[in-house]
Order: C-alpha cells, then structure tokens, then sequence
C-alpha cells in the first residue's frame, strides 16, 4: 500500500477545496506558494469559527487592507469594527499587534519558519505551523481540530484533550512529507471537513480507509474519545439603549481586556463570566424613564448570558459618542449587541 502522505495528497489533487486564501494544488505542484499574508488572516480568522463564516470577512479584509503594509496602517478601532460578529475580539486586537511589529522589526515580510513565526502576537503554535508549512513549505507539523480526529480515527487511538493534540502532532512530525507539506497538511484538513466529518462520516470516499483502525473495527463513531464538559453557567446582566429626539443612539468602547474587549457597545452592567452583573432599570448609567424592551441571550466559551436590554430618551454622560440609528449596522457593534439593537428597533 502506499504510503499515507501520497495517498493523502493524490485525494488533495482530485478534491481539494477552492478557497480564497488557498493556492490550488495545481499551482502548487509548480511551485506557487501561497501568499504568507493570506495564509495568517485567514487561519486567525478560522480559529473558533466555520469557513463558510469566514470568506466574506477574509474578501473585506484583503479589500481594504491588502497587505501587511496596509494593516499596520490601519486604526485598530477600523479593524474591530471590520471583525465585528466574528467574535473572540482579541484575534483582531493581535492581528493590529502583529503586522506592526511585522513591519517595523521585519521589514514587512513573514518570518519564514514555525520558530520565529510563534514569537509574534497572536501566533501560536498550531497557526506558526500552518504558515510555515503552506506559505513557506517547512515540513512543519499542522495540528487542528480537523486533523486530530483523522487521526484518532484512523489509529484508534483513545486519547483526549491535550494527550490527543500531542500524539497527533508526532504523527504529522513523522508524516508530513518535505516536498507539499502545506498540501499535505490541507488535504487532512479538507477530509475532516468533507469525508471525515464528526457526525456522517463518508468512509467509502476517504483514501485511507483501508488501513482506518476504527473503520475496521467498526467504532468510527467513538473517536475522537470525548472529554466530559462542566455545564456552562448562566450569568445576567444589563444593557442601556439610550437615545436622542433625532434617533441618535449613545455608544461606548469597551476597556481593552476582557469579553468584547475593545469593540463598540451599549452601556452595560459589570457582568462576566464569574459573576452576574446588576439587572432592572435602576442600574441604568442616568436618569429616565427607561423601557424594557425584552432580554437577549448569548453563549461564550465559558458561560450563557441573559442580558436585559433597557432603552429610553437619556443623555449620558462620561466617555461616549452618539451614532446615527439609521447607521448602527455599520457601527463595529459585536453579534450580541446587534441583538440588543434589534430588540429596540422593533419596539
């Protein structure tokens, strides 16, 4: 039988994915390299969220911000409200850090290899390797959550957590291959994606069924073996939607650390994800007659969330600024606060 890595890669060349960031493996068998630049956004981007989510984000991105060059150019408030909705903020808070610290101690260019790539902001160990792997061609080994359930199938292997990250990391340092590693690397993630998949898998199309432990045994569906999850708490809190006479609607910037650090928002309560923040319209930030307009709930990594969303005619005072209703669409606002928005403008 052939060896793993070219049965992999003669799949990729049949099937591989059309991506905006990707080189196709056409391409890259004559020696096109993926643009290094393309290759970060887009595998930040990916972190915690879905390709079909990602590509209108990665069109805008590379359409006001290019290059390197034109990010670190670019306000950091520009960018948070560009990222707004994709959640986890301090990606693009890191992306900011990154390409500066590219551009003045780099001169613009992408370290080349997994070792000087981790030691910039934002850049650990799994997105070091896949830039080094796809847009430099180190033999470097990509893990992702894809990978680590091909590879826990088609070993049987029983670990979880930490232990499974590790094990699959010394299975692509033995078989990523020194000419395509960045395919090679794709075309396991393109097989967790397509064949491989949590739920259906499709082990009639996968290239490496005939040596697929769990397949074999007929256990595919118990691996990866999962981790038992604590429940998720559930924490409340307040929002404050406070309004002009001419629809002018008052905003705040979040403080830089913490949930939604960063981003636009409505005044809120000190809510988080270890302690539930004061509800009811007496813990508004002024005086009005404030109106409750119903509650929003939202899921972080950590914890639920049930925030009241309270609006009124108000002025605010402290730290602000008041943005046009007809324009909060285009206010950076993140996914939970639009919620919040949508709660006001239908009532």
């Amino acid at each position: 039988m052939t060896s793993f890595s070219t049965r992999m890669l003669e799949w990729y060349d049949r099937n591989a994915r059309d991506l905006p960031w990707r080189v196709a493996p056409a391409d890259s068998i004559a020696g096109v390299r993926a643009n290094p630049y393309h290759v970060w956004l887009s595998e930040v981007m990916l972190q915690q969220t879905t390709v079909a989510a990602v590509k209108s984000y990665f069109a805008t991105f590379v359409s006001k911000w290019p290059d390197v060059f034109a990010m670190s150019r670019a306000s950091e408030d520009d960018i948070m409200s560009a990222w707004a909705g994709l959640g986890y903020y301090s990606r693009a808070r890191n992306l900011k850090k990154c390409a500066d610290l590219i551009v003045s101690e780099h001169g613009g260019q992408f370290p080349q290899t997994r070792s000087e790539l981790i030691k910039l902001p934002g850049i650990g160990d799994y997105t070091a390797s896949a830039i080094a792997a796809i847009g430099f061609g180190e033999a470097a080994p990509v893990v992702d959550g894809n990978i680590e359930r091909v590879f826990a199938r088609h070993g049987a292997n029983s670990c979880s957590g930490p232990s499974l990250k590790q094990a699959a990391r010394e299975f692509m340092q033995l078989t990523t291959p020194v000419e395509r590693p960045g395919d090679f690397a794709q075309s396991l993630m393109d097989l967790g994606a397509t064949i491989c998949t949590p739920r259906n898998p499709a082990c009639a199309l996968c290239p490496v069924s005939g040596d697929c432990a769990s397949r074999t045994a007929g256990t595919v569906l118990d691996y990866p073996v999962k981790v038992a999850k604590k429940p998720k708490p559930l924490r409340r809190g307040a929002a404050f939607v406070a309004r002009r006479n001419d629809g002018a609607v008052w905003l705040v910037r979040r403080p830089p650390k913490g949930l939604l650090g960063g981003m636009a928002s409505f005044p809120t309560t000190e809510w988080s994800v270890s302690k539930d923040g004061d509800t009811g319209s007496q813990a508004a930030p002024c005086p009005a007659e404030w109106h409750h307009a119903g509650t929003v709930r939202h899921t972080f990594t950590h914890f639920h969330l049930e925030l009241e969303v309270w609006t009124a005619l108000a002025k605010p005072e402290g730290e602000g600024w008041w943005s046009a209703g007809t324009e909060m669409d285009g206010a950076g606002l993140p996914t939970l606060m639009r919620n919040a928005w949508m709660l006001c403008s239908q009532n």
